[in-house]
């Protein structure tokens, strides 16, 4: 037992530590022989500590948890301590003790006290607490030293100085002799560093977590905290990433400077980091009962199922009149289709893009924001200032070294990123969006760091033309966007605020009579309804394509590919991938695994809608498009039409 371990000893309590070991043995004797099965050698990042429950560590021992939970920095050295006692005790051959493992703790209760959504504050300190965010910012891994060996000029004794955290690892220079067991005190004050110990030293990095903007009240802004990283929790999570950190609130401060205020701050020194996925990013799925209502809903209208889905369609942006396909669209980005990847690491991603460019007062901005709301993880900003480096990632200097810092796509990996103005972003900086719309990742060589970052997220962006739409020019030339970057958006709406009396009369009755649509059309698909139904059908179904809607996407992809090749920019083969992924994502809205004909179907009604392969079913006002009185017959009037301009009559007998 090492000099710091003999101290702890001292300190603790036999009691405790006696009940902290009889704790491991009854619920963590399996993982303790893992531990301790290990090989030196071993570079996994797992090797040296054990991770505890401190759901199991409460139902268990109620005393241990709450000192855990007020304590941590006096109970976590003891439990590590408790732990190799219980390695001795468990020794046997082939396995060898770890004198320098830890406990790690997580799975906090979740209790106010304890699971923080809000950046802690200084009442918190000392405590542990449970944090959840966005890591915005990780510093390079350190090597920070944990202690340091002096010997005494005068009896020779050697003795350890342990390094602050609270003061960025400082480790103060002794002033008197701390040698115990001596006959006599000695009063040296002559102190010499003795030689390194390797062990002395642990990785070290810092990052800083960021409030989920989600999570806060309209207007708030996302605060941040430097949460610290040691041993084997380092270079876990990226910039982007969403992270839960369960750690010790600590104050932290700078030397003193005389004639100067000193700066102190707070920083969480973090036990254990859980990285979470797309999946548990969303919160918590919904479950079972969920499900069954749902199920339910869909069994109720086997015989009209498109009267069901226009009822959820209905639902997204319940205060916007119409636009029936823009708003059956911007669910179907929500949804997203499914994402494939082979042996060979090649990535096909299930993220949608979508642009919309219409007219001022078209309710464009209405629908980022109600995307924004509805997905768990999101970012709203606009191009309006925008830089390349605001948008991807921006290097930050902080003292003598650089750091990344996330932008927006970055932060919104596994979310949507909604882009207002994407006009006004300048033309050296929208070629930065390219890589992460197609390969979903953005790569960085800033200030010596060359890395590449995750950017997992659908893209949902709003402009208006440049100057009056001329429907007689390409659309490239009306956006003022280049070919490769219209070619990365699955669907582009155009919303042209043409003259219309019988529609500009409807809007103005829905406007000044006050009507919510909403609640005269179906008050069971609220807003948090509409939200769980999106998480599940997401985490639930991975559909697959039948051979009908196979055959389907293929022959319109063909006869795309046939027309003029003034539109090739566009008819490329990620033609073919957008289809999919919308056929997939419709499934998803319709509650199922399996891609049918009515799937690709709507799959080519949209891509009819904009405007950039309209051969099919003509030219398309999409502003105009109300709600159907019969959806599913105006459905099978419009599959029959789209199968007979494909040449594919008989196939809806045969599906």
């Amino acid at each position: 037992m090492d000099d710091t371990a003999g101290d702890l000893a001292h300190a603790a309590d036999q009691d405790t530590l006696n009940a902290m070991q009889m704790f491991l043995e009854d619920h963590y004797t399996a993982s303790i022989q893992r531990l301790m099965l290990q090989d030196d050698d071993d570079d996994e990042v797992s090797s040296n500590s054990l991770l505890i429950d401190l759901h199991v560590l409460a139902e268990s021992n109620h005393e241990l948890a709450q000192g855990v939970l007020e304590k941590p920095s006096l109970y976590l050295p003891w439990l590590a301590l408790a732990l190799v006692q219980a390695q001795r005790r468990l020794v046997a051959p082939g396995l060898v003790v770890r004198e320098r493992a830890v406990v790690r703790v997580g799975n906090a209760p979740n209790t106010p006290l304890v699971v923080r959504t809000r950046v802690p504050g200084s009442l918190e300190a000392g405590r542990l607490v449970s944090f959840s965010g966005t890591v915005i910012r990780s510093g390079a891994v350190k090597m920070l030293e944990t202690h340091r060996t002096f010997e005494c000029g005068t009896c020779r004794g050697r003795f350890r100085v342990l390094a602050e955290i609270e003061q960025y690892g400082y480790i103060p220079k002794p002033t008197r002799c701390m040698v115990e067991g001596g006959e006599a005190p000695c009063k040296s004050t002559v102190f010499v560093p003795a030689s390194p110990d390797q062990s002395a030293c642990v990785d070290y990095q810092e990052i800083k977590v960021q409030e989920q903007a989600a999570r806060l009240a309209m207007g708030t802004i996302p605060r941040a905290i430097v949460v610290v990283l040691e041993g084997d929790v380092v270079d876990r999570a990226k910039s982007g990433d969403s992270v839960t950190v369960t750690g010790t609130v600590l104050y932290r401060w700078r030397a003193p400077v005389v004639g100067e205020r000193p700066d102190i701050s707070l920083v969480l020194r973090a036990s254990s980091v859980a990285v979470h996925s797309g999946e548990q990013q969303a919160g918590a799925a919904p479950g079972d009962e969920q499900a069954d209502v749902f199920g339910a809903f869909w069994a109720e209208h086997v015989r009209s199922p498109m009267r069901a889905r226009d009822r959820i369609v209905a639902a997204v942006c319940p205060r916007v009149y119409g636009l029936h396909r823009v708003k059956l669209a911007v669910l179907l980005v929500l949804l997203g289709g499914v994402a494939r990847a082979d042996a060979g690491g090649l990535r096909v991603r299930g993220e949608a893009h979508m642009l919309l460019v219409g007219d001022p007062g078209t309710a464009k901005s209405q629908f980022l924001t109600f995307a924004a709301r509805l997905a768990p993880r999101s970012v709203l900003t606009t191009g309006v200032g925008s830089t390349s480096a605001g948008l991807t990632v921006t290097a930050v200097r902080d003292g003598a070294e650089w750091q990344l810092e996330a932008g927006a796509l970055v932060l919104a990996d596994r979310g949507i990123c909604c882009i207002d103005e994407f006009g006004s972003i300048r033309e050296a900086d929208k070629a930065t969006v390219l890589e992460a719309m197609e390969q979903q990742s953005i790569s960085v060589a800033k200030a010596g760091i060359v890395c590449k970052l995750n950017a997992r997220c659908s893209v949902l962006a709003a402009m208006n033309p440049r100057g009056r739409y001329d429907q007689a020019a390409s659309l490239s030339v009306n956006t003022a966007l280049s070919s490769p970057l219209l070619s990365r958006f699955d669907l582009i709406m155009v919303l042209l605020d043409t003259r219309n009396d019988q529609w500009d009369m409807r809007v103005a009755e829905y406007l000044l009579e006050g009507a919510d649509l909403a609640a005269a059309a179906d008050e069971w698909w609220s807003f948090e309804r509409l939200q769980a139904y999106v998480a599940l059908v997401k985490a639930r179904f991975q559909p697959r394509a039948s051979s009908a809607s196979e055959r389907v996407l293929t022959r319109y992809y063909q006869i795309q590919r046939q027309r003029d090749p003034a539109s090739s920019a566009r008819t490329t083969i990620r033609l073919l991938e957008s289809l999919i992924r919308l056929a997939q994502a419709h499934a998803r809205l319709m509650f199922r695994d399996t891609v049918l004909l009515c799937d690709a179907v709507t799959a080519v009604v949209l891509m009819e809608s904009t405007m950039l392969s309209a051969s099919l079913l003509g030219s398309i006002d999409t502003l105009h498009t109300p709600f159907a009185d019969d959806p599913d017959q105006e459905y099978k009037e419009t599959e029959a039409l789209v199968l007979l301009r494909l040449g594919l009559e008989g196939l809806a007998e045969q599906a």
